[in-house]
């Protein structure tokens, strides 16, 4: 797992004049062609992306809000501001980026904070971990009742989004028929197999037996 910096699959988009000059609004109309190739995870901030830009410069650290789609005029695609686009923080230091198989090119929508529904297409998916035992975890990656994970969409409005699965529902054309809101409960099991009523024989043997605790009773 990586830690603070991460590889991300390459997007071409724009970048957000303003965002190169720290928000100066003369810039905002503005925008520049730009390769997105990496991601920094600090807890506690929101997503932070690292761009190329057509002189070579890098620009690190800039929220998914300074972005918008290649092929989208400025004038066309509505400003969000980052906390419309991306539901919460990071959750550590450590991230993992997955682009999976089965949601890959599929549609989905978003309920955002304004009770709309926004349509876009996947990306890439972001998680979070805390695989270093001797340091004392303090975020929520690992709890399940708290475990987010964000999923990165290409809004049909020129946009990207980052947004967890309890708000996102996809479209699946051969699967998805079913088009209710979900009323699920979260998870507050930590599920695990070794802390059940059995061990291993004491044997030297490969293909050892199992035997089921016998449960004592105080005489």
């Amino acid at each position: 797992m990586a830690y603070l910096n991460v590889n991300i699959p390459t997007v071409y988009a724009k970048v957000k004049k303003e965002y190169l000059y720290d928000l100066d609004e003369k810039y905002k109309k503005h925008s520049l062609d730009c390769v997105i190739f990496g991601m920094a995870s600090i807890t506690g901030r929101s997503l932070l992306f690292h761009c190329m830009l057509p002189n070579g410069a890098c620009y690190w650290r800039l929220p998914i809000s300074a972005f918008f789609q290649k092929s989208y005029d400025r004038t066309k695609v509505p400003d969000m501001s980052v906390d419309e686009l991306e539901l919460w923080n990071c959750f550590s230091y450590y991230p993992a980026v997955t682009e999976f198989d089965f949601l890959g090119g599929q549609r989905g929508k978003f309920l955002g904070k304004d009770k709309k529904f926004y349509n876009g297409e996947y990306l890439f998916t972001i998680d979070w971990g805390t695989p270093e035992v001797n340091e004392i975890d303090t975020e929520h990656s690992e709890i399940p009742q708290e475990h987010k994970c964000a999923h990165i969409l290409e809004l049909d409005n020129g946009n990207y989004a980052a947004q967890p699965n309890n708000r996102i529902l996809w479209s699946v054309s051969n699967y998805t028929t079913d088009r209710s809101w979900p009323d699920y409960k979260v998870q507050n099991t930590y599920w695990t197999v070794e802390n059940k009523d059995w061990h291993t024989e004491d044997t030297d043997k490969m293909f050892y037996q199992i035997e089921e605790d016998k449960n004592e009773t105080d005489s």
